[in-house]
Parts: structure tokens; sequence; C-alpha cells
């Protein structure tokens, strides 16, 4: 396994980029861990690929470095970087068994027989492939495939990484939790460094330590999982992370009020924010601003609260487990999540921001 950096990493496809906006990745700088599991989350377009293939060496970048263990492979092709990678579509050979296509990338490195056959049973028991071992691999369901090659991937016990490219795209929908949980205990008992693509929150949340969640070529935040949803940086990440996604609402200072913001017309109620004056000064200087709360934080009822605004809420959906509240506040519509018994009902309402789950943003960044 190994330590990955990222030296003032950067990628264009076309010549001479100058904007921002021509380069495909913009200049980043950072480290994954020896052994980390790591997601990389974002839209279609948003540079997750082609960051993974700068990595794995199939796409040299335009500017910056990448070292494995402080030793540069910028330079390195693919196969000189001891890496392995999984496709978004199964890589495997038909005409061979499921475990001579698992010992293939063994055997391909003159590993011992002995120790081709250990590692094969173990890598397929973890998989629940052993019962198909002597199955030709021509006549098995996209799934299985998929599942075998995650197993040649896994199969190696020397490599760097482990790269995978949304390598749960064809899988049927009912085994992708099944699989997602596999990884997890693999990465837990074989401490492999693993990094994960993919467009999906919930793969990414459940499977990485670390999710470094890309926007429009940027990494705009990296953090846990838990990082992520509670303190999103970005307003981009509040409203890409959670479903439904952080309510968020244009918004002005409040006239003669310190630590006040505004939501909607002057007639509005100010809201209450944890964000000191002067911090609130500067952000009036650095664009737009906007306030952000997960509707799993909103509070919402009926009645008045201590610290509570006057509200509409529209509609109250039961959704099982859960009801889904739907208010209008200064024109903006929020939403928020409340407990199955809440005794909430369509009608005038009130609205609680707590302070420490409000946030701020200026130009799209976090006020802190």
């Amino acid at each position: 396994m190994a330590r990955i950096e990222l030296d003032g990493l950067a990628h264009a496809y076309g010549p001479r980029p100058q904007q921002p906006e021509d380069y495909a990745l913009r200049p980043m700088t950072m480290t994954w861990q020896d052994g980390g599991a790591y997601a990389l989350l974002g839209p279609s377009g948003c540079g997750k690929t082609t960051l993974l293939n700068i990595i794995s060496g199939l796409v040299r970048p335009t500017q910056g470095r990448v070292l494995f263990d402080g030793r540069d492979v910028t330079e390195l092709p693919t196969e000189a970087r001891n890496i392995a990678q999984v496709f978004q579509f199964p890589v495997i050979y038909d005409t061979m068994n499921v475990h001579d296509n698992l010992a293939f990338p063994l055997r391909n490195r003159r590993i011992p027989e002995t120790e081709v056959r250990r590692r094969v049973g173990q890598v397929a028991e973890l998989l629940e492939l052993t019962g198909d071992l002597k199955n030709r691999a021509s006549g098995l369901s996209a799934d299985m495939k998929q599942k075998i090659s995650l197993g040649r991937g896994l199969v190696r016990k020397d490599v760097a990484a482990i790269l995978f490219d949304e390598p749960l795209t064809v899988i049927d929908p009912h085994l992708k939790w099944q699989l997602r949980s596999k990884l997890k205990q693999i990465h837990h008992e074989l401490k492999l460094s693993l990094i994960y693509v993919t467009h999906d929150q919930v793969e990414a949340l459940t499977f990485a330590d670390q999710v470094v969640l890309m926007y429009e070529g940027a990494v705009v935040q990296a953090g846990t999982p838990q990082a992520l949803f509670e303190e999103p940086e970005h307003v981009f990440v509040g409203y890409f992370i959670g479903s439904p996604g952080m309510n968020l609402l244009p918004c002005t200072l409040a006239e003669g009020a310190a630590g006040l913001i505004q939501i909607g017309g002057a007639s509005s109620a100010p809201v209450q924010l944890p964000v000191a004056a002067q911090h609130l000064e500067r952000a009036r200087d650095r664009g737009a601003l906007t306030l952000g709360i997960r509707p799993e934080f909103l509070g919402c009822d009926n009645a008045p609260r201590p610290g509570a605004v006057p509200a509409v809420i529209e509609r109250v959906d039961d959704l099982g487990n859960y009801k889904m509240a739907t208010a209008t506040l200064g024109g903006q519509t929020l939403r928020a999540k409340l407990p199955e018994d809440a005794a909430v009902v369509p009608g005038a309402g009130w609205l609680s921001f707590p302070p420490e789950k409000t946030k701020l943003y200026a130009d799209s960044i976090i006020v802190r």
C-alpha cells in the first residue's frame, strides 16, 4: 500500500489553459494516507475519472506531480505504478473459469501456485464466489462478472492502491448494498488503500472513511461523511449531500441588528445566526450571502416556540418512517424533516433555526 500525494496537480485537455474554466481538473494539493478508504464523489463531468486516471498513469497531468510514498511517479506508465484498477464494466476472460480469472494477476507475476490458490480462495470467500470457482466466466451474469472483476483487483497484496471507477453501475440494485458492505469489510480486514469513484452519495458515504467531493473540476471539500453532512464548507456540498439537500436561501444583513440576517423582504423576521458581527462585515464584501440549514435540523411546528419565526406550512408528506414538511418564509421555500409522530399540519406555522446548525455562506463559501 502507499501514501498518495497530489502536488499542485491540474489538467486541461485543450492547449495553453489560461482561465479556471479551461481546466478539466483545477489545481489541487492533497494527501491520501496509506491504507485509507477514499471516495471521489461528484456529478458527471466534474473531473473524478480524470483524477483517477492521472493517479493510475492513464493520463499525464498538464501540471503538478503524483507521488507514491514520496516517490515521483508522474512520468511512470501504469504498469510501473503497481496499482490495480476496476472499471465501470467488467474486464474478465470469458474463456477462463472463475478461479483462473482471479488467479491471472498473480500468475502473471509468477507467484508460487500454492500462494495463488490460497489467495484466490481467500478473495473468493470474501466475495461469496467459492461455489463458482469452476464455472466458466462466459456463462455468468453481469453481476457475477463484476464480482470477478472486483476480485481481480483485490487478489494482489502488494499493490500501492486499488482504484475503482464506478464499479457497481452494472450491478443489480438489490445487490449493491451487499457489495458495498463487502468492500468495507475487505478494507478493514486487509488494510488496502482504496480509491472509489462514484456519483452516488449513498455509495460514497457508506463505503469511504474520507469523501472527496468535486465540482466543476475542483475539490470543494474533503472529509468524513459526517463532516460533509454537518459542516458543508461550500453551498454545493450542502446541495449535493443529503436527501433532500440543504435548504439554501438568499439573504441579506439585517440593518441595525448586529449578528442578524434577513430572509426575503423587510417585513420578514430576521433569523439569529451563530456568526460574530465582524465576520458578517467581512462577508458583506465577499459577495452574495446564502443561509443554509439541513431539513433534519430545521424545526417546524404549528405552535410558536422561543426563537422561532412565523412561516406558512404548505404541505406535510408522510414518507413512512418520517414526515417532510414544506414551508415558505419570506417568499422562500424550505423543507423540514420531522419525526414520524410529529403532529404538524398545513397552515400557519413556526420555523426554528438552531444557531449551531445554521450556516452562512458568502460567495458560496462558508463564513466562520
